[in-house]
């Protein structure tokens, strides 16, 4: 009986180690015990560490790259801050990858140099600030509606369309027609007025003047429709031309006006304000598709602080300025009533907005 008990015993055993050598087993009845808080932060804590290691490493890798920046202006105007404002941006947001250099003061030459380097390739000049309606003597047909007198009623109308729908289409037409650059966002420089040397009152006196003008078609008729004589003068060389009377008058924004000292030969200033002075900052495509698409992301999150720092600052600097030039006795001649000035105009106007009349009328309707 004592040895039946034995056996039973061991083939139990034995039939136990059986099943656990096959890996079964009886179900858990007990619950494991969660992991320790202190590990849980540690692994979320080195997770972070391998993600900042990473991004590191990949901002490494990013290439860096300087952009040439013309600017005509001095860099206490209007644009020139822009230029600063956007420079800044773009180094801040590239972490400096990304250096955009800023060559003001027309060192590198008049718009239509720059403009004529920049289209004829080579590198040299990568980006550049222009004015809205440069660009219509290479072909570019939309940004002329820019540039007719009495376009834009006042800033807000201005501003209601730069950030348009609309916006973007004028923008990219010169790359769309094949001309080696594209715009990437807008300014303005403030409404633009002529100054003469000789003291002036009002409309009639213009007629007969040498006014400067660059070559751009729309100027020359708006200049002839006001009575005066149009001629055409590098931007670099018109301080010089109106002291020695080469042009009789010309006209600029106010505060490019006092930045170029212009003030100095040419003292009367009557605001007519027949253009907005409209820009837009263009770069290559050349140095476009050099970029990284997070680089170029970088350049249009960029422009468009630029576009609203302009925006806030220009309508106060303009203000200061006219006051300044007020006090220092600069004949400042208002005008009262703008209606002769767009009756002048008015062949010019019709003649710039025929092939474009739907297109130019959605301008006017967003005053």
């Amino acid at each position: 009986m004592k040895k039946r008990f034995v056996s039973t015993v061991l083939c139990a055993a034995m039939v136990a180690g059986s099943l656990a050598g096959c890996g079964l087993k009886t179900p858990e009845t007990t619950t494991a015990a969660p992991a320790p808080e202190t590990t849980t932060a540690a692994a979320a804590e080195k997770t972070k560490a391998a993600e900042e290691t990473s991004a590191a490493a990949e901002a490494s890798d990013t290439p860096e790259v300087t952009l040439v920046y013309a600017e005509v202006n001095p860099l206490d105007t209007i644009v020139g801050q822009m230029a600063t404002a956007f420079k800044e941006k773009v180094e801040e947001l590239s972490g400096g990858k990304i250096a955009i250099d800023i060559q003001a003061s027309g060192v590198l030459g008049s718009e239509n140099d720059v403009l004529d380097t920049m289209l004829g390739g080579g590198g040299t000049i990568d980006m550049s600030r222009i004015s809205a309606f440069a660009l219509t003597s290479y072909g570019v047909e939309k940004s002329v509606l820019l540039s007719i007198p009495y376009t834009f009623v006042n800033r807000d109308h201005f501003w209601n369309f730069a950030n348009s729908d609309l916006a973007p289409e004028f923008l990219m037409e010169p790359h769309d027609n094949n001309l080696g650059v594209r715009g990437l966002f807008y300014g303005e420089e403030g409404f633009r007025h002529f100054f003469t040397v000789k003291e002036i009152s009002g409309l009639e006196d213009l007629k007969g003047m040498k006014l400067r003008v660059s070559n751009d078609p729309i100027m020359n008729g708006m200049v002839q429709g006001l009575g005066a004589n149009p001629t055409v003068v590098s931007f670099n060389e018109l301080y010089s031309a109106l002291q020695t009377g080469v042009v009789d008058g010309a006209e600029q924004p106010i505060a490019n006006y006092k930045s170029n000292a212009f003030q100095e030969v040419a003292p009367n200033l009557i605001l007519d304000g027949h253009t907005l002075g409209a820009v837009q900052v263009i770069i290559t495509d050349e140095a476009w598709d050099k970029l990284t698409e997070e680089q170029q992301n970088i350049l249009m999150e960029a422009g468009k602080y630029a576009s609203d720092f302009n925006r806030k600052i220009s309508e106060e600097a303009e203000n200061k300025v006219l006051d300044e030039l007020k006090a220092e006795g600069i004949n400042v001649i208002e005008v009262p009533d703008i209606t002769p000035w767009q009756e002048a105009c008015k062949d010019i106007i019709d003649s710039s907005t025929a092939d474009n009349k739907e297109l130019y009328q959605k301008i006017l309707d967003m005053k």
